[in-house]
């Protein structure tokens, strides 16, 4: 297992310069790294993976970045925007030699109506078709695309390991994994440990974050039963922090962060990190 971090903690959006961050990530221990982002014209993929590798670090996910304009259930344009950015991302991933798009790939983030059954199926039949479309080129590529449930604040689409699962069942690709996080798991889950054990081999990617969204060990997650059930499975992926601060502004209105959660963001990844590799598998 390979420890990581999301860039979200330090800044918004990703650029170019974000990569003066890469030597004290390296300095800190992190072994990954988690880039968002949030358009493609954003950042020079090759620059970036020639200074992750001065580093010593590689780009383990890119985290996709799907606003009100970017949805694989909303209007055709909406759909057809999620696509080709999507598709976009993956082209600079082959750059950067980034094995897996990860977040919410199926909606806008924030987009959460109570809409009829027949409504919620006719949005899931279009969802399968476009992640059909979308698997395929990652298929095409050699990447995996690793779909994440939100809590019921920030989707009514995805909320569950078990709904994931259904999704990736009724996709039927190779491509599409799962991608839990314990922030969203400590509000939606009965118990997190059985939603891993649910995932199973199936398990692309997590997300290690407080229950309030601050330091992973800080708080009442219980991270033993997480642990144990991550070796259950033979987890091999990638583990990275995605937590939120008030210093980045955009980002701590976009995850609801109205006050400061802990005192610095570099605790938050320093204890974090200590804590993380102390509790949980190799």
């Amino acid at each position: 297992m390979r420890f990581g971090i999301n860039t979200f903690l330090f800044t918004s959006p990703f650029t170019n310069k974000s990569t003066r961050l890469f030597p004290q990530f390296r300095e800190w221990g992190f072994q990954t790294i988690e880039i968002p982002i949030e358009d493609p014209s954003h950042i020079d993929p090759a620059y970036v993976k020639g200074e992750l590798d001065r580093c010593g670090l590689v780009c383990g996910s890119a985290c996709a970045c799907l606003g009100p304009d970017r949805d694989l259930r909303g209007t055709p344009q909406q759909q057809k925007n999620s696509l080709d950015y999507m598709m976009r991302v993956i082209d600079q991933m082959v750059v950067l030699e980034c094995p897996s798009l990860i977040g919410p790939v199926y909606s806008a983030v924030g987009r959460a109506d109570a809409v009829p059954a027949p409504e919620y199926k006719r949005q899931w039949r279009t969802v399968v078709k476009n992640l059909k479309t979308l698997c395929k080129y990652a298929e095409k590529h050699g990447k995996q695309i690793c779909m994440e449930p939100l809590n019921r604040f920030e989707t009514d689409f995805i909320n569950t390991c078990d709904q994931a699962l259904q999704m990736v069942k009724d996709v039927g690709s190779p491509a599409l994994k799962l991608h839990l996080d314990t922030f969203h798991m400590n509000i939606e889950e009965k118990f997190q440990a059985t939603a891993i054990r649910k995932a199973g081999k199936l398990l692309g990617h997590f997300h290690a974050c407080g229950s309030d969204r601050g330091t992973p060990g800080s708080d009442h997650i219980d991270w033993p039963s997480i642990a144990k059930a991550l070796k259950g499975v033979g987890y091999k992926g990638d583990m990275v922090i995605e937590s939120f601060t008030t210093d980045v502004k955009v980002i701590a209105r976009a995850a609801a962060i109205w006050r400061r959660i802990e005192p610095t963001r570099n605790e938050i990844a320093v204890n974090g990190l200590k804590f993380l590799k102390k509790t949980l598998p190799a």
